[in-house]
């Protein structure tokens, strides 16, 4: 462990393509290793950028955490679901560099993501966990206000077993006392 790195600030800001390299080989580590992404193949970079832009360009928030210059973790919000009747309501998904985890990173990134998700308006936040094992994600947006709202049992076959779904809800601004 690098004694320097606990003691180095953590600096937000929102993501660039510069970062996505970076990004890609943290999201990698977790499609190959973890059961947060049901996702069986790591994208490519090129993919990585793709995504993003999607994301920024719809108006998503979409941030990264640096420690000294390197990404330490990043975190975005998308649409929940495609249809106009979900438009306030988003999905969050964080990141955090494996090596680096249990340091405060990951909350640090949820609390930005939530404070600029309610700033754009939005009023749900959703987090889809993947693996009910997952305690430290749970814990994580416990610590922030999510509440659980459900698990989906063994819907993701991965690392041969099956997986649940945890998902968990937490309003933003308003929340569902005034319209739209």
């Amino acid at each position: 462990m690098n004694a320097q790195l606990d003691t180095a600030p953590i600096t937000l800001h929102s993501c660039e393509p510069s970062d996505i390299p970076e990004i890609a080989t943290i999201y990698a580590e977790a499609v190959t290793h973890g059961t947060a992404s049901f996702e069986l193949e790591a994208p490519s970079v090129e993919e990585m950028l793709v995504r993003r832009a999607a994301l920024v360009d719809a108006g998503y928030p979409y941030i990264v955490a640096k420690i000294d210059g390197t990404v330490a973790g990043y975190a975005y919000a998308g649409a929940y679901r495609a249809r106009p009747a979900y438009r306030g309501t988003v999905e969050n998904s964080v990141y955090v560099r494996p090596d680096i985890k249990g340091r405060g990173i990951g909350r640090t990134l949820l609390v930005a993501l939530i404070e600029e998700s309610e700033r754009l308006g939005f009023r749900q936040m959703i987090a889809v966990i993947g693996d009910s094992g997952n305690v430290a994600s749970r814990r994580l947006h416990e610590a922030v206000g999510f509440e659980l709202t459900g698990v989906l049992k063994s819907v993701g076959w991965k690392h041969g077993r099956w997986l649940d779904t945890v998902l968990m809800q937490r309003a933003l601004g308003p929340g569902d006392t005034l319209p739209r």
